[in-house]
């Protein structure tokens, strides 16, 4: 049972909180984060939990007097879903997200480009910024299904304030200190070595982790970052300055011929290789090049890297349509010594972790929640990922990766999903709410098809 399946996950967050009451709270605004209907602010959140009559203070102290770490709710989620994990290599994708907010009263919040701006125009937006990880489970080493990630870590990465115009030379001075050492990329170092940590918690010590990355964490911050057991796999650029290594005995280090990952793709000396990989639905053919042992001056020094350029896959938009190509993607990795089609499998996997941004907000609505409290304003967005995070692990726990007879039937127009979606997800999980309220007694929940309904209407 999905229900029985996610409370027994949600027991193990116990150990996070001091007092026991307020662990219950946490696990009721959690599951009513799941469940709500409408938009998920913490107000609609405890009527959906049949807190209207009652004082909603402590609810709001759970996240802005309490005193616990949200990012210790992912730990036992991670002990868990790494049996889920065979082999040597574990895959984690690493990413940012926005979570758009208009008060100004809200300490975290800035003025950023908003991803969803047209190319031809950059658009801002107000909100926060967070840093995901997620890791990624090989699912279709056991069925034909694609994989799935789980999420992590959420934490928040706010920008540095920028002094005002008019101020002394003394501001603008730690501003610019701070904002080396307070970047993106920095906060992606910061966030290794606890990565590497929960992993050894949950019995991995003999893995090795392997970061995927997008373009934006592929400079000289990260590859210079101190690595224990972890390999990194990020998108460079096109045009990204490379070289081999000058030839003994000669004093120079980097060769004086220099050359691009474009360049790579057409050389025709180097051969393309062909391996089959698992994405959209089945296994597929894919070529690629591979240049062990190259070196980017200008990025990771003399750190030997290792460049992947995989050829462009055809594709038709409809079968009688035209034939179309995607671009070509180069991939730069400190992992020399595993296989490529290894690596390559965990980066065509890392798109899932897109799946998660979605879901989080346009399913779950991470971030509607209204509050304005520094210490709040962190926490009740990793609350909602946590919850997020064991439902995805629940499902796979209790039905396996497949979507069974479980689930509701599929409309007409959607005969061929192989895995339950969110939203399927969301749905049983309400109706074993409201067939097995003998489940959340302890939680003081008496839930209700009629009690959802009145809280969304509220």
């Amino acid at each position: 049972m999905l229900l029985a399946t996610w409370l027994e996950i949600a027991a193990d967050w116990k150990e996070v909180f001091r007092q026991r009451r307020t662990a219950r709270r946490a696990v009721r605004q959690a599951l009513g984060s799941l469940v709500c209907l409408g938009r998920r602010t913490l107000s609609r959140v405890i009527w959906t939990n049949g807190g209207e009559q009652r004082s909603w203070s402590a609810e709001y102290f759970l996240h802005s007097r309490a005193q616990w770490d949200p990012q210790q709710l992912f730990a036992p989620l991670l002990r868990r879903a790494l049996p889920w994990c065979p082999g040597r290599l574990v895959g984690v994708a690493v990413d940012d997200t926005r979570l758009r907010k208009t008060g100004l009263c809200i300490a975290q919040a800035f003025y950023q480009r908003d991803p969803l701006s047209p190319p031809f125009h950059c658009n801002l937006m107000r909100g926060l910024r967070f840093l995901q990880a997620s890791l990624l489970l090989p699912l279709h080493r056991r069925q034909a299904v694609g994989s799935r990630a789980l999420p992590i870590r959420f934490e928040d990465a706010p920008a540095v304030k920028r002094p005002r115009r008019n101020a002394g030379p003394e501001p603008w001075r730690r501003y610019r200190e701070l904002v080396k050492r307070l970047n993106l990329s920095c906060r992606f170092t910061q966030m290794m070595p606890s990565l590497r940590w929960m992993l050894d918690a949950a019995g991995g010590s003999g893995k090795l982790l392997v970061l995927a990355v997008d373009g934006s964490f592929c400079n000289r911050t990260v590859f210079a970052a101190p690595r224990d057991r972890t390999e990194i796999i990020a998108r460079a650029r096109k045009d990204a300055v490379l070289c081999l290594r000058e030839p003994q005995p000669s004093r120079r280090f980097y060769a004086q011929q220099k050359f691009s990952p474009e360049q790579v793709r057409q050389q025709e000396a180097i051969p393309w290789r062909t391996t089959k990989l698992f994405y959209g639905g089945k296994r597929r053919r894919i070529r690629y090049k591979q240049l062990p042992e190259v070196y980017w001056q200008g990025g990771a020094r003399r750190q030997p890297l290792r460049l992947f350029v995989v050829a462009p896959t055809p594709y038709r938009k409809r079968h009688s349509g035209r034939l179309y190509y995607r671009r070509p993607a180069y991939l730069l990795t400190t992992d020399l010594s595993s296989s490529a089609r290894q690596l390559l499998q965990i980066y065509f996997d890392r798109w899932q972790i897109e799946v998660n941004h979605r879901e989080e907000k346009d399913t779950l609505g991470v971030g509607q929640a209204q509050l304005w409290n520094p210490t709040a304003v962190p926490k009740q967005p990793a609350l909602a990922v946590a919850a997020y995070s064991a439902l995805l692990l629940a499902s796979l726990i209790a039905w396996g990766p497949q979507r069974g007879p479980a689930y509701a039937a599929l409309p007409k127009w959607r005969r061929n999903a192989k895995r339950p979606s969110c939203l399927d997800l969301i749905t049983l999980l309400r109706q074993e709410m409201a067939q097995n309220p003998h489940l959340l007694a302890p939680l003081d929940l008496q839930p209700s098809f009629r009690a959802f309904t009145a809280a969304a209407a509220a």
